[in-house]
């Protein structure tokens, strides 16, 4: 039960990143799911522009297109920062009020509170405006003020890590699949992590269809020793994909993988086993 675990692992803040189309989502989604099912608050924290993470925890696509995320409330983002969204430069509130903004914001999904931020506005090098002061100022406080298990859905790539987003978690997890792209990209992430200060960093491997493909992720991915477990590859999570549907009730070995992958992460960080 989580009331058998530490402090540490009950307020866990892990963010999940990695090339775009790698599994991020399926990820994250189940590591939710699971973590709600023994007992801890969730909270998890949809920062892909394309809004996946809903359908994957268990709504339906008509349900999931109702979510309005942070980015695009201009009223809200207008009167916490003072300055109308789109404006850049000029006088707003680079803190912003945000403490009440999880109760008001969140949608529980199968026992997980789900917020839609949306991704980062991007102009030139960087966007200093008031919808990137407003998500970084809601992620500070959901990363260092909650008691609640955090996990947090990335967008693509790794545009996120160089504003800090990500400075703050506990862990990072990279998601990778066999393809050269998808290593690189990961290398690069875990690279500009340990720039930002995060020093637990491990990689999950996904789509795996056979020993061959594990073999050539060892070889190919720098630090390969910080790999916490492996996803195979179903037709059933790309089925569930394509019909708008969650993995979690769609597939065979998902949950015991991702399990292990929670398993491996919880004796790495020092925590306490579920079982």
């Amino acid at each position: 039960m989580a009331k058998d675990f530490i402090i540490s692992c009950e307020q866990m803040k892990i963010a999940i990143s990695g090339k775009g189309g790698v599994g991020k989502t399926t990820l994250a989604s189940t590591l939710a799911r699971i973590y709600v099912r023994e007992g801890f608050n969730v909270l998890a924290v949809d920062g892909d522009p394309s809004g996946h993470l809903s359908v994957a925890l268990g709504l339906s696509i008509e349900e999931s297109s109702e979510i309005i995320p942070l980015i695009e409330m201009k009223e809200l983002i207008e009167e916490r920062t003072g300055a109308a969204p789109g404006s850049i430069g000029g006088i707003f509130k680079l803190n912003p009020k945000v403490d009440d903004l999880p109760e008001k914001l969140s949608v529980n999904i199968k026992g997980v509170r789900l917020i839609q931020t949306g991704g980062f506005r991007k102009a030139g090098s960087g966007c200093f405006c008031p919808e990137n002061a407003i998500l970084k100022s809601l992620l500070k406080h959901l990363i260092v003020d909650t008691d609640d298990v955090v996990i947090l859905d990335m967008e693509a790539g790794f545009e996120h890590l160089t504003r800090g987003t990500a400075k703050s978690v506990d862990v990072m997890i990279i998601v990778v699949e066999p393809g050269l792209r998808s290593i690189k990209t990961g290398v690069t992430i875990a690279l500009l992590s340990r720039e930002l200060g995060i020093s637990r960093i491990f990689y999950a491997a996904n789509k795996i269809n056979n020993n061959e493909e594990k073999e050539y992720i060892l070889k190919n991915l720098e630090f390969s020793e910080d790999i916490i477990g492996y996803i195979s590859y179903e037709n059933t999570i790309k089925e569930a994909d394509l019909k708008g549907m969650s993995p979690f009730e769609n597939s065979g070995k998902l949950i015991g993988e991702v399990r292990k992958i929670r398993d491996e992460l919880s004796e790495k960080m020092g925590t306490k086993s579920l079982h």
